[in-house]
């Protein structure tokens, strides 16, 4: 049978008066937004893996766009992970990030919008349209809030690009002469623009509808970059599997060498496309 411990009264006294005497001597909560940081800022453009120090510093160095990134959880055949987009997204964000310099990456929302009651797909993940746009208006506005003056919307699925369109051309008009630019730049998404590059640039000319298995050779290498687990390399290697749309995927670093430039190629793109709609903006 169990024993219960039972402190006596001045026992409780005591340790009362213990907790109260430690809270008297405790220094109280500095001000984070005036507090010097103790420490060299880490070079790295993900906000969540940021120190609020550090993005406070980062934009007072005049680091005041932020990227909504939107990807997705789905089925992508047998070898690619759920989270194809979101790992497509760990890449890319970082890329035009660092390639703009003047711009922070928010946590990338990793759930698509569609009907959950039709989400039947093992690992299949739905938001609603309605809540989907609400998470996209929130963050930006949070965003807002804290400084940030330039706002992109970009998203890695087809199935985002609406929602993102909609919650951008509203913001945009509420803003409206508060010297806030926000818009969507669907230019990311144009996988017509980056199978074209890769036939012309880089000799492969693929038909992504060949196998019909939600798999591309250009996504794949993409993912490559961060890891290959998420295409499952080393067991596609071990079971003669190692090719998508008839292209190989060896050697390995051919395929990643492939990965690097079409990153590039759409780093390109995006960039370009942001640069346009702050012009565009007349701000």
């Amino acid at each position: 049978m169990k024993r219960l411990f039972r402190a006596s009264a001045p026992v409780v006294l005591s340790f009362a008066l213990l907790i109260t005497q430690v809270a008297a001597q405790a220094s109280p909560m500095k001000d984070m937004m005036t507090f010097p940081r103790p420490i060299e800022a880490l070079d790295n453009v993900w906000i969540e893996e940021l120190t609020m120090l550090e993005v406070r510093d980062a934009l007072d160095e005049g680091k005041t766009t932020a990227l909504i990134l939107t990807g997705g959880i789905e089925e992508n055949g047998p070898y690619l992970t759920t989270g194809k987009h979101n790992h497509v997204l760990a890449v890319m964000g970082d890329a035009i990030a660092r390639r703009l310099g003047n711009a922070l990456v928010a946590p990338i929302i990793t759930i698509e919008p569609g009907n959950p009651e039709r989400a039947s797909s093992p690992g299949g993940i739905r938001l609603s349209q309605e809540t989907f746009q609400a998470v996209l208006r929130d963050m930006a506005t949070s965003l807002r809030t804290q400084g940030f003056t330039d706002i992109f919307l970009i998203g890695d699925s087809g199935g985002n690009q609406r929602g993102m369109a909609i919650v951008a051309e509203e913001l945009s008009a509420a803003w409206a002469g508060q010297g806030i630019v926000i818009a969507h730049i669907p230019e990311y998404y144009n996988y017509d623009d980056v199978v074209q590059y890769q036939k012309d640039a880089l000799g492969i000319d693929e038909d992504p509808r060949l196998e019909g298995l939600h798999d591309d050779y250009y996504i794949t290498s993409i993912i490559m970059n961060e890891d290959p687990q998420h295409v499952r390399l080393e067991q596609r290697i071990a079971a003669d599997k190692a090719s998508i749309n008839d292209i190989s995927l060896l050697p390995v670093d051919k395929t990643l060498e492939h990965g690097r430039r079409l990153i590039e190629f759409r780093t390109d793109v995006t960039v370009a496309a942001i640069k346009a709609a702050i012009a565009a903006s007349g701000r």
